[in-house]
């Protein structure tokens, strides 16, 4: 699909390809079609003057948009691999990942070497933060250049010297997940595993020619555009969003559950087809989507490892009654079960291909544990947040989605240390803004009295904190969050807080 895309783009150079937002909402136009292939040949040909070739590595510290799908398509026309920085991670952990993927070059925005350098005091109060990129291997900028920048990436480049596009297999993208400082883990995908997942999107999605599309990742741009439809880029600011999204009038939505919470909140309306994932989702928060216009509402169950794996309208999530939280059949090819501890393994032509550093494995270890109800996937938790009280496992994930009443932006259950060393279980309860305290506490009696010896110890009202980059429920820091607010009391069951 990424070599279709670039003769799409060709085919139709006038033709908008990526959107923005005026501070009115106003669509804007970010790039051409013609724009876009232009700069991915500028910056494939750039780098194979810098002697990128098959099987190199490039780090990437891009903001999401026009240029860095181009230096993305770059990289894969020239068959090597990106490898992506996330500079939220922290110096000390990108060292190590870097010194695990070993990159030929570095491409970096301003705004990346910004937050390397000269500006690094006033991204850290944004929790950002980057090495020196020098110290990860030869830089170059990508975009406008500002003072103390490496030198430009296309500034000497010569479109014309452009080789043949590399048609064989071999490592596309390095995404680091998770590990440590000493043991950095990173996900490898080939050119076969993410052609499968964007051909899966695309079968999914069903973007069409001529109407826009609402979403910033990889996997919503290349498809869309593939098919001859515009994206639009998500604005931060949730007003600049509800506005965006008004003037667009988009075929298709894909947001994360924060955002889609905000518009929401803001009145904002929907249109036609509105896909959320990378957080958990709720049937009430779909629900709310389509009484809020969309014609179809849908969860996405992903990873990094695997995207997408499954997905769920909201019509069938919400008349899940079983205990769990249904995301929905594996999408065709994907083959899921569970193995003796209950943790759901997936498996399919998407899925990545080994973790930098280990030997290939057909099986992805989810982390989560499932079962299969008439083949769909019942998500009861991660493996990682049982919670450990009077002796008995409890896993959230089981619980949770019972605690989605009207009324309830979102909810977790999570321990929290007792004196004695046991744990104790709170429902941190996040209302909906407006939502009367009293009334909300009433309502969830009866699904607390159904959650038999699961029920919590006490029920926390407050806004549940996020984090990371598709700001997920933090249930560490919500952990914190109740120990602190509730002190060293043992409310009792349902018990205020």
């Amino acid at each position: 699909m990424l070599d279709a895309l670039h003769h799409a783009l060709r085919a139709a150079p006038d033709r908008p390809a990526v959107l923005g937002a005026a501070r009115t909402g106003a669509v804007r136009v970010k790039a051409t079609c013609a724009d876009l292939a232009d700069l991915t040949d500028r910056y494939a040909a750039a780098l194979h003057r810098r002697g990128i070739t098959r099987g190199s590595t490039v780090g990437v510290a891009v903001r999401p948009g026009a240029r860095a799908l181009a230096v993305m398509l770059a990289v894969h026309r020239l068959g090597a691999r990106a490898a992506v920085l996330d500079p939220g991670a922290g110096p000390d952990v990108l060292r190590a990942r870097l010194a695990l993927a070993r990159p030929d070059a570095v491409l970096a925005d301003a705004a990346a070497q910004a937050v390397a350098g000269w500006g690094r005091r006033l991204a850290h109060h944004a929790r950002l933060a980057l090495p020196d990129l020098e110290d990860l291997g030869p830089v170059a900028t990508v975009g406008p250049r500002l003072p103390g920048c490496a030198p430009v990436l296309d500034g000497d480049a010569v479109p014309a010297a452009l080789p043949r596009p590399v048609d064989e297999d071999g490592d596309a993208v390095i995404v680091f997940t998770s590990g440590t400082t000493s043991r950095p883990r990173a996900v490898v995908h080939t050119r076969s595993s993410l052609a499968a997942g964007m051909t899966a999107v695309a079968a999914l999605a069903r973007p069409e020619a001529g109407r826009p599309v609402l979403g910033g990742t990889f996997f919503v741009l290349v498809p869309s555009l593939a098919a001859g439809a515009a994206v639009a880029l998500p604005a931060r600011p949730p007003r600049l969003l509800a506005r965006q999204l008004a003037g667009l009038d988009p075929q298709l939505t894909y947001l994360t559950p924060p955002q889609l919470r905000r518009l929401l909140a803001r009145r904002a309306r929907f249109t036609g087809r509105v896909w959320t994932g990378s957080a958990p989702v709720s049937a009430g928060l779909l629900t709310r989507v389509k009484q809020a216009g969309a014609d179809e509402a849908w969860g996405v169950y992903a990873l990094t490892e695997l995207f997408p794996a499954a997905a769920v309208e909201q019509a069938d999530k919400a008349a899940f009654t079983g205990q769990g939280d249904l995301v929905g059949a594996p999408l065709p090819g994907v083959t899921a079960r569970t193995d003796a501890t209950g943790q759901l393994l997936l498996s399919g032509p998407a899925a990545r291909h080994r973790y930098l550093g280990e030997d290939p494995d057909p099986w992805i270890a989810t982390g989560d544990r499932a079962h299969l109800d008439g083949g769909r996937i019942v998500l009861e938790g991660r493996c990682k947040d049982m919670v450990l009280r009077r002796a008995e496992n409890i896993y959230p994930g089981l619980y949770e989605p019972s605690l989605h009443i009207p009324g309830v932006e979102s909810a977790l259950l999570v321990g929290v240390p007792a004196a004695d060393g046991d744990e104790r279980l709170v429902a941190v309860v996040q209302p909906v803004p407006g939502t009367d305290p009293a009334a909300l506490r009433a309502a969830l009696a009866g699904p607390l009295r159904r959650m038999g010896s699961a029920r919590p110890d006490a029920v926390l009202l407050a806004d549940i904190p996020l984090s990371g980059r598709s700001r997920k429920p933090d249930r560490a820091a919500a952990s914190r969050l109740a120990a602190a607010r509730l002190g060293a009391a043992r409310p009792t069951a349902g018990g205020r807080g």
